[in-house]
């Protein structure tokens, strides 16, 4: 139990460090995002970098705010029925749809894997006046794909030892 404390620990710190990525990502959009509109209808100055980056950065901030989102339980889920559970009703719930998020993680890594490495080889770049690299981004999905796996494992064991006790273990503090 002692190693599972552990494991638990390191998985929620990751989540948490995605978090905080995250938050400085959410406040780069707003700001830039803002600036953008300001520049292109206010002084009829655009800018030739500040959406393409912005578009990067939101699609970072969908990688690692579903990372923790998902540790920390924020998702949006449907309580018509859900809400009114037993802690060991919906552990069982959530071990069923389990299968479901871990073949579509496994899917996204396996092809974001292979998209990575070939945008990786030819060295892809935005087709904008500025070409930014596109390869960092389309490795990170994969790697943030394999973050949400650790997660979903977690929350998997944590379903599993619900079940069998009967008591929703608390998060590791």
């Amino acid at each position: 139990m002692k190693f599972w404390n552990m494991t638990e620990k390191v998985i929620d710190f990751i989540a948490e460090v995605m978090g905080r990525i995250g938050w400085v990502l959410l406040l780069y959009c707003m700001i830039f995002g803002v600036s953008d509109v300001f520049l292109r209808y206010v002084l009829n100055k655009p800018s030739l970098w500040i959406s393409t980056t912005v578009q990067i950065a939101m699609v970072l901030m969908a990688c690692v705010g579903g990372i923790y989102a998902l540790n920390d339980e924020n998702f949006v889920k449907l309580d018509l029925f859900y809400a009114n559970f037993s802690a060991r009703k919906k552990a069982i719930c959530d071990i069923i749809t389990v299968v479901f998020t871990v073949m579509f993680l496994t899917v996204l890594i396996w092809k974001g894997s292979s998209a990575a490495m070939l945008s990786l080889k030819m060295k892809q770049v935005t087709p904008t006046s500025i070409p930014f690299p596109i390869y960092p981004i389309k490795i990170f999905i994969p790697i943030s794909a394999v973050i949400m796996l650790a997660v979903v494992f977690k929350k998997f064991v944590n379903d599993v030892i619900t079940v069998v006790t009967g008591e929703k273990r608390k998060a590791s503090a």
